[in-house]
């Protein structure tokens, strides 16, 4: 077995007139739904002779899982959808066209080397223990081809992070001092947009249909005042940094509502439609032309914050997900299906935690201090499995990211990194300093108003 882990994007930049190594080559999109800046990608049509170019949605994202959820509620799946028409809109510019299975993925891969003779399956590296053992169980089975993996979703690659997982800090301070001393941001390298792609398979040609079952989920209600894919998170990101927000973003970050409060790069980098590292020029460029402050330090600093749950992630592997946490630590809770029911539905004793509900199942999003203040609720007064919470949030979340929304739970669940342990907000002091006047509770508690853009 031919098997390859390219690791430093710095250092492994694909060879324009290198000689191909493969005849036929699929590339698996996972979470790097775009073109630019996407070294997996570069490195499978520098490669490749021929390039066939596949999602896999598996049937089981639909069904109930151990939490009685589904993985992906329709927020979710709608933006998603939406931005796998963008990519391959832009793919088809190219010459390509991306093929959507709608099937369990070792079965997909199977059918696809049988009846195409397949050399090597390309792919951007994860981060979920989940996903890996998926690439590793693909290895195993199909032993003869080539594997490739390049880094697309993170800062740094597991080559150059001044880290080592084996040693992973359990303390963001600790990682942000190690980073930021290596001026990561003056290095960033982005890998140059794909202008010629390799042909795909003329027998797939046909194949990009939407399932029946896709269709049904799609059906969804649109109250989100966005689109996913690439050309939207590049229009988005570059409209942000047209105007004067990066230079108050600290001041209002805190803010339940409003389009204009956050920047809202989340939504994006959690398919990878616009990677991280594309975020961190703009704000470079943005700093060094317009103004550099502490609000513009802090869009750096929650990246980072990004980066340490990604990780952290990789080193903890099934710890993410287990009642324990990083920590291991033991905690005493419970589960009561009312009590979780009330709060999904947003039905609580606390009008706040209610409308924040409310304004999550309308739209697929919530600030992030409305997140920790739900999830506070949740932990604390209610005493759940925060585990279930977590779930919730991975069914409802447009821009669910695995590393950061289980490391976020954990750190209010006082399993995970938190040195101070259980994070505990009280909620009627957080809605006398953020929504003093009640304005936020009534919007989203007047069913009316549920349309109301965020």
């Amino acid at each position: 077995m031919n098997d390859q882990n390219i690791n430093d994007a710095n250092q492994n930049k694909p060879n324009p007139s290198a000689t191909k190594a493969y005849g036929k080559s699929i590339y698996l999109f996972t979470n790097d739904l775009r073109i630019d800046d996407n070294l997996a990608l570069q490195q499978a049509c520098e490669a490749s002779e021929q390039l066939l170019c596949v999602y896999i949605v598996a049937p089981q994202a639909f069904t109930e899982n151990t939490y009685g959820l589904k993985p992906i509620g329709e927020h979710r799946w709608q933006f998603l959808y939406q931005s796998l028409m963008d990519l391959n809109r832009s793919l088809e510019q190219l010459g390509q066209h991306l093929v959507i299975y709608y099937d369990h993925p070792l079965e997909v891969i199977a059918k696809l080397t049988t009846q195409h003779a397949i050399d090597a399956i390309f792919r951007s590296q994860q981060i979920g223990v989940h996903e890996n053992q998926f690439w590793k169980s693909l290895k195993q089975r199909h032993s003869s081809l080539s594997f490739i993996e390049a880094p697309t979703y993170t800062i740094f690659s597991q080559t150059n992070l001044p880290i080592d997982l084996g040693d992973f800090p359990v303390s963001f301070s600790k990682f942000r001092k190690k980073v930021e001393s290596t001026s990561y941001i003056d290095n960033l390298q982005k890998t140059p947009k794909i202008k010629a792609m390799p042909r795909a398979f003329a027998s797939t040609l046909n194949e990009l249909t939407e399932h029946p079952s896709i269709s049904a989920i799609n059906a969804s209600k649109n109250y989100y005042p966005v689109t996913g894919g690439e050309t939207e998170g590049l229009k988005h990101l570059k409209n942000y940094f047209s105007t004067s927000q990066p230079t108050t973003y600290k001041e209002v970050r805190n803010e339940l509502d409003g389009w204009e409060n956050s920047t809202k790069f989340s939504l994006w980098l959690a398919q990878g439609c616009v990677s991280v590292n594309t975020i961190l020029t703009e704000l470079q460029n943005f700093e060094a032309h317009v103004k550099a402050n502490e609000s513009t330090y802090w869009i750096a600093f929650e990246l980072l914050w990004r980066e340490y749950f990604q990780w952290l992630a990789m080193s903890a592997k099934t710890r993410l997900f287990q009642s324990s946490g990083i920590k291991q630590t033991q905690i005493t809770s419970h589960f009561s299906p009312t009590a979780f029911q009330s709060w999904c539905e947003g039905n609580t004793a606390e009008p706040l935690v209610n409308a924040l509900m409310h304004q999550l199942n309308a739209t697929g999003f919530m600030s992030n201090r409305g997140r920790q203040l739900v999830a506070s609720y949740f932990v604390n007064e209610l005493n759940l499995d925060w585990r279930y919470g977590a779930a919730y949030f991975e069914q409802q979340l447009i821009d669910y990211d695995v590393a950061s929304n289980w490391g976020n739970w954990q750190y209010l669940a006082g399993v995970g990194t938190d040195p101070r342990g259980k994070r505990h907000f009280n909620i009627q002091k957080q809605q006398a300093l953020y929504d003093p006047a009640q304005r936020f509770i009534r919007r989203w508690l007047n069913q009316n108003s549920l349309t109301i853009a965020i």
